[in-house]
């Protein structure tokens, strides 16, 4: 793998970024703003009616964000017309084509102009509606790679997805491209088309029910996405969409150059901008809130697995390194972006750093009372789990049914509604157990996601001395630290505020 430096070919470049307002998007525009302030443009895709709205909103959710406080100081005086000149607000939406964006005259620029494409741009909630998730994540994907083949100067296109399209796959998870039609289960075969087709007449045969509301349709539809999922051998809707997303693009992009990125769990950032910088509840992030505020009262993981986890500083140096790499290169790469293989972590460091830092650094409660600290029970096996929630919760759900029945559902309100909980919690339970057991219930043996393309990106990375600038090797984190020090103390900032 031959190229020049990664800075240097940065330069004069234009770029169209969907999901601009997202996590991994904002860290992505700050990095090359900062190293390769002669980049020439930078179109970012916003959800917005029209111009000035998406101004606004860039403006607010981007902008402004404190991640930018490095190269408002920079800049100084000259920050505003910085931005200005280098960042253009597109009104639009992946899930139309064209990308949404109305305005014909902007179209033809952005054709005639833009030589890279980053799609970002996704739907990560595991329980999304299906028909919410097939728009975002497929189709979104769909129109995002159409729109980038009338581009003329186009060099590369870059999709995010995620390590977990793998589903429940065991041991090593090479990286590999899905084939036309692939499944996780079996022979089966996987028609997009159909499942679109499917969506569209489940929502049709609702319309024609009498007691078909919206909350009735909502919930059919994300029932529907599990069981769709599921059918074919993934384990959620949000990674059976990023599946077919990956088939979508990799059919449709013709000669031109894709590379398609497989993050793992992203955390806050290690060093860029600063250290600790996050949005959003990542999905370890609930342990961390729960832990602190004292509403954990249990944790279900195999504290012994490894967490495969990677900030998104690195992940993002990793995605501009994979861009200028395989420019104007006509084949497809895959990359994992992980950490279990180089330097894994363990839930267990995740556990300690948790109970040491809130034993010296308290949390304080509405009422000005300090949040006792205590060692939450953690469970390695799933059947003592489903125990210990027996024990906990539907014995005294049980308990209020039958009180309910004896005094003429004078409880009903409240038991309906503890009961929706209920079942909504072992819903929880069964959409993310995976992503905390990586052996035992779950598979003999640990899994790792093979990182082998994105280890020959950092030697060649190596070679110019690009590794400084764009570090993406989790070999350089120490862990301990890094939850200790950076990622706690940044969640409880930007995420518990």
């Amino acid at each position: 793998m031959e190229f020049g430096g990664i800075v240097h070919a940065l330069e004069d470049k234009s770029i169209l970024i969907t999901g601009s307002t997202g996590f991994l998007a904002k860290l992505f525009v700050e990095k090359v703003l900062r190293i390769q302030p002669k980049v020439k443009r930078l179109y970012l895709l916003v959800r917005a009616s029209d111009t000035k709205s998406a101004e606004k909103r860039l403006q607010n959710e981007v902008i402004e964000k404190e991640l930018f406080d490095c190269l408002r100081k920079k800049h100084g005086k000259e920050f505003h017309s910085f931005i200005t000149e280098k960042i253009c607000a597109i009104p639009g939406d992946i899930i139309h084509e064209n990308l949404g964006i109305e305005d014909i005259n902007m179209r033809e620029l952005m054709w005639n102009d833009i030589n890279m494409v980053i799609h970002v741009a996704a739907t990560t909630n595991f329980y999304v509606r299906y028909d919410i998730a097939l728009n975002i994540n497929v189709i979104g994907a769909k129109n995002a790679m159409n729109f980038a083949k009338k581009c003329s100067k186009l060099e590369v296109f870059l999709h995010v997805s995620t390590a977990y399209v793998t589903g429940e796959k065991e041991g090593l998870l090479l990286e590999k491209a899905f084939g036309k039609g692939e499944t996780l289960k079996g022979n089966m075969y996987l028609d997009i088309d159909a499942e679109i087709k499917l969506v569209e007449r489940r929502k049709k045969e609702l319309l024609q029910l009498d007691n078909s509301t919206m909350d009735v349709e909502k919930m059919t539809m994300k029932e529907l996405g599990i069981e769709r999922a599921r059918h074919f051998g993934w384990p959620n809707t949000y990674v059976f969409t990023k599946a077919m997303g990956e088939m979508l693009v990799g059919q449709l992009r013709g000669s031109l150059p894709l590379v398609i990125a497989r993050p793992t769990i992203i955390t806050s950032t290690w060093k860029e901008p600063f250290p600790g910088w996050i949005e959003g509840n990542r999905t370890i992030d609930n342990i961390i809130v729960g832990y602190a505020k004292g509403t954990l009262p249990c944790f279900v993981a195999d504290i012994e697995s490894p967490m495969d986890v990677i900030p998104g500083d690195m992940v993002v140096n990793a995605l501009i390194a994979m861009v200028v790499a395989h420019s104007n290169q006509q084949a497809e790469f895959i990359y994992h972006i992980s950490s279990s293989v180089r330097n894994p972590v363990k839930y267990s460091i995740l556990e300690q750093c948790g109970y040491r830092y809130f034993s010296k650094n308290p949390l304080f409660g509405k009422n000005g009372k300090e949040i006792s600290l205590q060692k939450v029970p953690v469970f390695k096996k799933l059947a003592i789990f489903r125990i210990f929630l027996f024990i906990r919760y539907w014995l005294p759900l049980e308990m209020l049914r039958v009180v309910n029945t004896i005094f003429c559902c004078l409880f009903s309100k409240k038991y309906n509604e503890l009961s929706r909980k209920y079942k909504f919690l072992m819903l929880l339970i069964d959409l993310y157990i995976p992503y905390c057991f990586f052996k035992g219930w779950y598979a003999p043996f640990d899994l790792f996601f093979d990182d082998a393309n994105l280890e020959k990106l950092r030697m060649a990375t190596k070679k110019h001395n690009d590794n400084q600038i764009f570090d993406f090797d989790p070999k350089n984190i120490d862990w301990d630290e890094y939850f200790y020090n950076i990622h706690i103390p940044g969640v409880l900032k930007y995420v518990c505020n």
